[in-house]
């Protein structure tokens, strides 16, 4: 057990949880062995406090480094902010640049509401949508934080976020007088949408949807939730938080036909630094005028200068066609190693945000030693590649013929028949648990 892991076990006892993320947790890797803490990251690499180095073709930051991990020309930007005073009694002159250049990149939008993560940024336009059409009930399909909207769901039927979120979260701490204010339906199935706006007809505030993840939308999905809500008075949100700026410089909306009345953006946005966007239109953004929405460090520098630099960079280096190559060779490559090595999987998720899943009745066990093995060839790797920048075509090749050893090792123990014997930990966990 190296520094990093010994630090985990004392943050255990002293932080609940361990992390602030869920999602960070090294119980979802490689519990005991995954490297918790970092001392450096630069481009895709990172360095543990053991000094050991590893090429992150995991998570990248959990999607919010586009460009890379401690991107010189957003650094740049950042200190000479902070030289300048990051915070001040007046207002940062960048949320204005700021908001014109996301206009501009959506042209149906007017208005521009900032926060610091994305979580927060869905729960303003939620309120927002209820502050408009002065009603509750929420429908929404996907992952949209941890806010008290969202988990309402689960306060009826705790299994409702299932299928949107990691199994076994529990709404302990959301008031009981959310119960029946917030309703999932699946993607792309718009007949259990259609049976929800049935249900609470005339009650219903806003669509929350993801314009993807892990799957394409039909040819009519996104027509048929416009048209349902134009026919209901509904609001239409677009959670841009993680699909924003991967397939084009702005929402992936705007390349799926998908027209909503306000996108909430974050994560890649600012390249690591904390910055959201809620977008709309005017005569739905006003109603934030009427309702109580404001905090003090929504005001400070660094996130919008941070964001400008991102998206100006992005937009010179056209960072969705690189996103896109690499990570179009990860998926590949993952499927030409497990044809070589005769090992069945499922690769899904567009090409920057890709997943693959072992077709194995112990699958978790097989994820937990792909991780394993892949650190000792000096990457951070999971059944999951967020691409960036920073990957180079040489780094992702590498990463392949990485992939090809160890499926090549997997096979093997597949074989055998016993692959817990194998692991030099646990087996990961694939959703929620208390941790003490």
């Amino acid at each position: 057990m190296g520094i990093s892991q010994e630090l985990y076990v004392k943050a255990k006892k002293i932080i609940p949880g361990g992390t602030q993320l869920l999602s960070k947790r090294p119980e979802l890797f490689l519990p005991d062995l995954w490297p918790a803490y970092y001392s450096k990251a630069k481009g895709c690499e990172i360095w543990d406090l053991d000094n050991k180095k590893y090429f992150d073709m995991s998570y990248m930051g959990i999607g919010s480094c586009i460009l890379g991990y401690s991107d010189d020309d957003v650094n740049s930007k950042v200190k000479e902010t902070i030289n300048n005073g990051s915070m001040s009694t007046l207002n940062a002159p960048e949320e204005v640049e700021l908001a014109e250049l996301l206009i501009e990149l959506h042209p149906w939008a007017d208005m521009v509401r900032y926060a610091r993560t994305g979580g927060e940024a869905v729960a303003i336009a939620v309120r927002i949508a209820r502050a408009k059409t002065g009603k509750d009930i929420v429908l929404f399909s996907g992952y949209h934080g941890w806010s008290d909207w969202y988990l309402a769901a689960n306060l009826s039927n705790d299994k409702a976020l299932n299928g949107h979120l990691m199994p076994g979260l529990e709404p302990n701490g959301v008031p009981e007088q959310l119960t029946g204010t917030a309703f999932p339906f699946f993607y792309n199935d718009i007949e259990s949408l259609k049976e929800l706006i049935t249900r609470f007809k005339g009650k219903i505030a806003a669509i929350v949807a993801e314009p993807i993840r892990n799957m394409k939308p039909d040819k009519n999905y996104f027509y048929s939730i416009r048209e349902l809500a134009d026919e209901n008075g509904i609001i239409v949100i677009a959670d841009e938080v993680s699909s924003g700026w991967r397939l084009n410089i702005g929402g992936a909306h705007l390349v799926l036909d998908y027209h909503p009345d306000i996108a909430v953006f974050a994560k890649g946005m600012s390249n690591g630094y904390p910055m959201a966007a809620i977008i709309g239109k005017k005569e739905i953004m006003d109603a934030a005028q009427s309702s109580f929405i404001s905090s003090t460090f929504w005001t400070e520098r660094i996130g919008p200068v941070a964001a400008l630099a991102t998206i100006k960079k992005m937009i010179s280096t056209d960072s969705p066609t690189h996103l896109d190559i690499i990570g179009r060779k990860v998926q590949e490559g993952w499927i030409e190693q497990a044809v070589v090595n005769d090992i069945e999987i499922d690769v899904y998720g567009i090409y920057p945000l890709g997943h693959f899943t072992f077709k194995h009745n112990r699958s978790l066990v097989l994820k937990t030693l792909f991780t394993q093995y892949m650190l000792d060839e000096g990457f951070l790797a999971t059944n999951a590649f967020y691409a960036s920048l920073s990957h180079t075509v040489e780094i992702a090749d590498m990463y392949i013929q990485a992939t090809g050893i160890v499926f090549k090792k997997i096979k093997a123990i597949i074989n055998e028949g016993s692959p817990e014997k194998y692991l030099k930990s646990s087996v990961c966990q694939s959703g929620f648990r208390r941790l003490t």
